[in-house]
């Protein structure tokens, strides 16, 4: 198994997203890229840790490329928008990407700089990508949200 971590705005819509692909064996959401040791969301909204709301993906290269991953990446968010996506606005939501050894590195720029020449988009892509740092799992409530309430609603 490998990880890929991903910032796209809020994790629950990332997360759910990634959830369905096959080859993925987990998810994750949490917090990536600040300064600030074991943040709470709490903390993460004050737009002051420097953080971004994540999602760790754990997924088996034999069924699934890192390529890929970033394909899936750049079709459900807008990598244009600086800080925001939708109505959520703040660092915490940035567009990034995290990655965890060189390869994913050349694999995260090429696929950024293919998107940019692609003519899909009049305007830059201002995706980051960063090394991952210390991973931050949020609180449990955050975890696999859509999916808690799916289930929540068939019960009713």
């Amino acid at each position: 198994m490998e990880k890929a971590t991903f910032g796209a705005g809020c994790f629950w819509h990332v997360e759910d997203a990634f959830m369905k692909v096959n080859g993925v064996k987990s998810t994750k959401v949490g917090y990536m890229g600040g300064s600030l040791k074991n943040p709470t969301y709490k903390d993460v909204c004050t737009d002051m840790t420097g953080h971004a709301e994540v999602v760790q993906v754990e997924y088996d290269p034999s069924k699934l490329s890192y390529e890929e991953l970033l394909d899936v990446f750049w079709s459900i968010h807008d990598p244009t928008t600086m800080n925001r996506q939708g109505p959520d606005i703040g660092t915490q939501y940035r567009s990034a990407i995290f990655v965890h050894n060189k390869n994913q590195e050349a694999a995260a720029r090429a696929s950024k700089t293919k998107l940019q020449n692609s003519g899909k988009s009049k305007r830059d892509i201002v995706t980051a990508i960063e090394p991952a740092l210390e991973f931050y799992k949020a609180e449990e409530y955050h975890q696999q949200y859509y999916e808690k309430q799916r289930c929540l609603r068939i019960q009713y």
